[in-house]
């Protein structure tokens, strides 16, 4: 099913991630708008995760050699044109009609991973049925073994090449918008949600195209799940409160492919992670949606790479909103970045094509400025191009 031929309407110019934010503000509903730009309680890891990279400075060098520039790197020796990947964002079908899979397009044909939400709208099969190149697929920490075993069992049959766990959703951080917005998907008719709905036509007319509106992933293969109705109280006791190392080494082996684990913020548990077998780590705060009050993922990140040395890939996500910011995670030592909102900006604001430019606007900011700073190899990258604040990753009594 096609996008909506926005080459048909006047074309703003997009030059950075935040054009394509914009866009979206007017083009989606305002339930899953603030679904995407908000965080926990007071917001203020969310707004951290992203101006703290501001207090990393570039060092500029001139008279250097910067031609034959190559922005090609691997994760969990995978090949890709930079090491950048779309995180698991759930809900996105809500964002733009079969969004998942016109992401998973997206950024194939781009050459970077994508990672499929177990929460998403879009089953794993739709998407492997529209897409060619393996996608990962990210799992949550539930209680049910029968669905999680066979949650890996449909990843594995749909060839999916890598495994993401989400550790740190044991509880879920009260992200206050999403409560006054009543968010569900599909979405509940009130009076209030059915006025904003009507001010975007073009949404509406994606949703009613699609057949895909429920949690494909669950309604249908969880236990007792037949129809959206039944899916929030299986929702509200599926999670494991319980969740401990030892749970996670048995997910580890309903799994035996390459495996990530996401949601790390203390060396203590990036430790762990590499005892249980995982591949890589991604440095995560869930974007400021769970404890608020923690760090940044970026002021985080140094720390945890002491503790594990090269035992393990690290990777890094939350606050990445530029080229610039995922070329300074790589300076700070993380192995690859891990963009969620800017993607969703760009398919909410223009359909797959909004998520093929935030992906061109982040590589051509990360490769304008790696010249800049006088590499030409993202590989060859390292701290030596920033400057960084003596006290930026904590000095803490």
């Amino acid at each position: 099913m096609p996008d909506f031929p926005w080459s048909s309407l006047p074309q703003p110019v997009i030059t950075e991630i935040e054009d394509l934010r914009r866009l979206y503000r007017r083009r989606v509903p305002k339930m899953f708008y603030d679904y995407t730009e908000s965080g926990s309680w007071s917001e203020q890891t969310f707004r951290e995760n992203s101006s703290d990279f501001d207090k990393l400075y570039f060092r500029q060098r001139v008279a250097m050699n910067m031609a034959g520039r190559s922005t090609a790197s691997t994760m969990i020796g995978q090949d890709v044109a930079m090491p950048v990947a779309l995180a698991p964002v759930g809900l996105t079908g809500m964002q733009h009609f079969d969004g998942e899979i016109k992401a998973a397009r997206a950024a194939e044909a781009f050459g970077v991973p994508f990672c499929l939400s177990t929460m998403s709208i879009c089953s794993i099969e739709d998407v492997a049925s529209h897409t060619s190149a393996p996608f990962w697929m990210q799992v949550y920490t539930l209680k049910d073994d029968a669905f999680m075993q066979n949650l890996f069992d449909r990843a594995k049959e749909a060839k999916c090449s890598a495994a993401v766990i989400t550790v740190d959703l044991q509880l879920l951080g009260q992200r206050h918008r999403d409560v006054k917005n009543g968010l569900s998907a599909p979405p509940k008719l009130t009076a209030k949600s059915v006025a904003n709905m009507m001010t975007k036509a073009q949404w509406g007319m994606g949703m009613l195209q699609t057949k895909r509106r429920f949690f494909g992933n669950i309604v249908g293969h969880a236990s007792g799940v037949t129809d959206p109705s039944s899916l929030s109280t299986w929702t509200a006791e599926a999670f494991d409160q319980s969740l401990d190392w030892g749970r996670i080494r048995q997910f580890r082996k309903m799994w035996d492919g390459p495996l990530i684990i996401k949601g790390i913020m203390d060396p203590r548990d990036a430790l762990e992670a590499c005892n249980v077998g995982a591949d890589a780590i991604i440095v995560s705060n869930h974007g400021g949606r769970q404890l608020d009050g923690a760090l940044s993922s970026i002021r985080a990140l140094e720390p945890i790479l002491d503790a594990v040395g090269d035992r393990i890939e690290v990777h890094i996500d939350s606050g990445i909103r530029s080229g610039q910011d995922m070329l300074k995670a790589v300076a700070m030592g993380a192995k690859a970045a891990w963009i969620g909102r800017a993607w969703v900006y760009g398919l909410g604001a223009m359909g797959q094509p909004g998520v093929t430019k935030a992906l061109e606007v982040i590589h051509k900011e990360l490769d304008t400025t790696m010249g800049l700073c006088g590499r030409t190899d993202i590989r060859s990258v390292d701290r030596d191009i920033l400057l960084v604040p003596r006290d930026f990753s904590g000095d803490w009594a």
